[in-house]
C-alpha cells in the first residue's frame, strides 16, 4: 500500500465523482493528496474520510474556470509540500449546457471550452516547471468517450474532450525527454454517487446493451488506472489515450443490436 508514497500528488475536481475515488485510492497508497474544487464543505468531507483512513489530505480552493485560480492552487500545493509530483486534470463541468451546432451559442462554447479544455492547458501549463525541479512528474488527463467519435449533442463538450487529447499527447511529446509523462484516461459510463439516482433507465439500458461486462463502471475503475499512470510503474508510459469503459468502444457498433437477435454476425 506505498505505490505512491512520499509523492505529492493533485487531484482537480475531487470534491465528488470520479476525483473522490482517485483521490482515496492515491492516499491509500501513500500520496499527500491535495483535494480541490469550488466547494469546500465538500472537499473537506473527503479530506475527512481520507484522513480517517490513515492518508494524508488537505483542501485547497479553485475554480478552474478562472486562471488565476489554478495558478494560486499549483504555487500553494508547492508552497505547502515543497513539490508537486502527479496532477490529475479531472475538473470539468458536464453540467454546462450544450447542444448541436446551430444551437451552440459562442457563450456556451466558450464557457465549455474554459471549463474542460482551458483549464487542463493551464494547469499543465503551471505544473511543469515544478515538475521539472522534481527531475520528474506525472500528468494524468481525465478525458471522456465522448471524444472518440461525432454524438447527436454536446459537440462542445466533445470537442473539448478531443482537445484534451491531442493537449495530452503534446506534453508527452515535448517534455518526455525531462521525465514529464502525460497520459489521459478515457472514462466510460460511470455511476458516482452523484448522478446514481438521476440516470434515466434508457440511458443506462443502451449503456448496457454495448458494455462487454456485466457491470456499469464506478470511481475506483479510474481510480486504479490513475494510480498505475501516476506511479513509477508506469515511467515507460506516456502519451497514451485508455479507455475505460467496459469495452464499450472496443466492438463495432452493430454488435448490441445483433446480440439482441441473437447473431454473431452481420
Amino acid at each position: 500500500m506505498a505505490r505512491l508514497k512520499d509523492k505529492v500528488a493533485l487531484v482537480t475536481g475531487s470534491t465528488s465523482g470520479i476525483g473522490v475515488g482517485i483521490a482515496k485510492i492515491f492516499a491509500k497508497e501513500g500520496a499527500k493528496v491535495v483535494v480541490t474544487g469550488r466547494k469546500e464543505e465538500k472537499g473537506q468531507v473527503v479530506v475527512d474520510a481520507i484522513v480517517k483512513d490513515g492518508g494524508e489530505a488537505s483542501y485547497i480552493y479553485s475554480d478552474v474556470t478562472k486562471p488565476e485560480t489554478i495558478r494560486d492552487l499549483i504555487q500553494n500545493v508547492v508552497d505547502k509540500y515543497g513539490k508537486l509530483d502527479v496532477l490529475v486534470n479531472n475538473a470539468a463541468n458536464v453540467a454546462l449546457p450544450d447542444g448541436t451546432i446551430e444551437e451552440l451559442t459562442i457563450e456556451m462554447w466558450d464557457d465549455i471550452m474554459e471549463s474542460d479544455l482551458r483549464s487542463v492547458f493551464i494547469a499543465t501549463k503551471e505544473a511543469i516547471p515544478h515538475m521539472r525541479q522534481n527531475g520528474k512528474g506525472s500528468i494524468v488527463n481525465i478525458g471522456s468517450m465522448a471524444s472518440h467519435a461525432g454524438d447527436l449533442g454536446s459537440a462542445a463538450y466533445a470537442s473539448a474532450k478531443a482537445g484534451v487529447n491531442l493537449l495530452t499527447q503534446s506534453t508527452a511529446v515535448q517534455y518526455g525527454k525531462e521525465n514529464i509523462r502525460c497520459n489521459c484516461i478515457r472514462p466510460g459510463l460511470i455511476v458516482t454517487p452523484e448522478n446514481k439516482e438521476h440516470l434515466p433507465k434508457l440511458l443506462t439500458d443502451v449503456f448496457m446493451s454495448n458494455i462487454l461486462v456485466n457491470r456499469y463502471g464506478a470511481p475506483e475503475d479510474i481510480g486504479y488506472l490513475a494510480l498505475y499512470l501516476a506511479s513509477d510503474e508506469s515511467e515507460y508510459v506516456t502519451g497514451q489515450i485508455m479507455d475505460v469503459d467496459g469495452g464499450t468502444n472496443a466492438h463495432a457498433t452493430t454488435v448490441a443490436q445483433f446480440r439482441e437477435t441473437g447473431s454473431r454476425t452481420w
